[in-house]
């Protein structure tokens, strides 16, 4: 039998993989280690659902998402041009790639940040640029410009993940301002922060601004993004969109979950509060907890032994996310749950640490 000859192009063998948050089958288990919505999706989702003509499925979906981009424009005071709907955002950072990266224009992002853009870029043979971001605040570095020369693509996630703080919106401008390429602002969880960046999409040629329905609308399991920028932006990037990306059922029950904005003030105004109860209990315990504008926590126990907690926290079916490279390894992100589960988590914490 000859040897084993690899098909693959060399650099996708050499890729090491996005690991996504891991999904345990654990018995009684509080799941807070992938920033999904401790709360269920609006009542319209499953009516939406209940109300769905099953007869339609037999049709290809609307290829360009129409009833929902146009709603999404609406809401952001755009055209549906400059629209794009995704098979979840990460559908649009996939897109972005394809289009602004290649082996001549490299990609600039900060670390650490969400794990998903150097994949993306090294898929695309591009060269990626960390910009290592200040310790233990995690704020940009004074010096961010030195590391844009030559690059076609800066990639923000604001606010930050797995930090979950937001860079100053007057430096975001100004990036954009100065930055010759693209910049794609990624607001996986814009709303749940104090601003957002819709302004400079809606204002500058440059910016992308792309949102997600998996936090804030409780629709993680469904898969649906999109994106808000120039329109001409907008039209190359239909040109890579798989034809159909999104399903005519994800279509209709994303556009019933998007116009409850009652549900969405709602539901986001409860995890912002248990958030703040939970920072305020963190820190009472010596933790340093980085100022969140996410459904999450980034916190360092006093002892600055991160898979330590994140151990014995496993040990009792609490189930957190923990980063072992060097910028974050002291640390752990705790999603937002629910005020019951958010108690039990506090309960084992003050065991260990009071």
């Amino acid at each position: 039998m000859s040897a084993y000859r690899s098909p693959f192009r060399p650099e996708i063998d050499a890729l090491e993989g996005y690991t996504p948050g891991e999904q345990p089958k654990l018995p009684h288990l509080i799941k807070l280690n992938t920033n999904e919505n401790p709360y269920p999706p609006s009542p319209r989702v499953a009516a939406a659902l209940a109300e769905f003509p099953v007869q339609q499925l037999r049709r290809y979906p609307d290829p360009l998402a129409t009833e929902l981009r146009s709603a999404i424009a609406e809401l952001h005071g755009v055209i549906p041009e400059q629209v794009i709907a995704g098979n979840g955002s990460d559908d649009i950072l996939t897109m972005v790639t394809r289009a602004f990266t290649d082996p001549w224009h490299a990609i600039v992002t900060p670390d650490p940040t969400y794990s998903l853009y150097p994949v993306l870029a090294r898929m695309q043979c591009a060269p990626v640029r960390r910009i290592p971001l200040t310790p233990e605040t995690f704020e940009l570095p004074p010096d961010l410009e030195s590391f844009l020369e030559g690059a076609n693509l800066l990639i923000l996630a604001r606010p930050n993940a797995p930090t979950g703080n937001a860079f100053p919106l007057e430096q975001i401008e100004r990036i954009c301002r100065n930055f010759p390429g693209v910049v794609l602002i990624d607001e996986a969880y814009a709303d749940f922060a104090d601003d957002n960046a819709l302004e400079l999409a809606r204002s500058r040629n440059n910016v992308l601004v792309s949102r997600t329905f998996s936090k804030s609308y409780a629709l993680a399991g469904l898969r649906l993004g999109y994106a808000v920028g120039d329109a001409r932006l907008i039209e190359g990037l239909f040109k890579l969109k798989d034809s159909y990306n999104l399903d005519a059922l994800t279509q209709a029950l994303g556009l019933a979950a998007f116009r409850d904005r009652e549900y969405l003030a709602s539901t986001v105004a409860r995890v912002r509060a248990t958030r703040e109860q939970l920072a305020a209990a963190y820190r009472e315990l010596g933790f340093q907890v980085v100022p969140s504008q996410t459904n999450f926590l980034f916190v360092r126990p006093p002892d600055r032994d991160g898979r330590g907690y994140f151990q014995r926290l496993r040990e009792q079916a609490v189930i957190v996310r923990y980063f072992p490279a060097a910028p974050t390894r002291d640390y752990v992100r705790v999603t937002i749950g629910t005020p019951e589960e958010t108690e039990r988590l506090l309960e084992l914490t003050r065991g260990m640490y009071q």
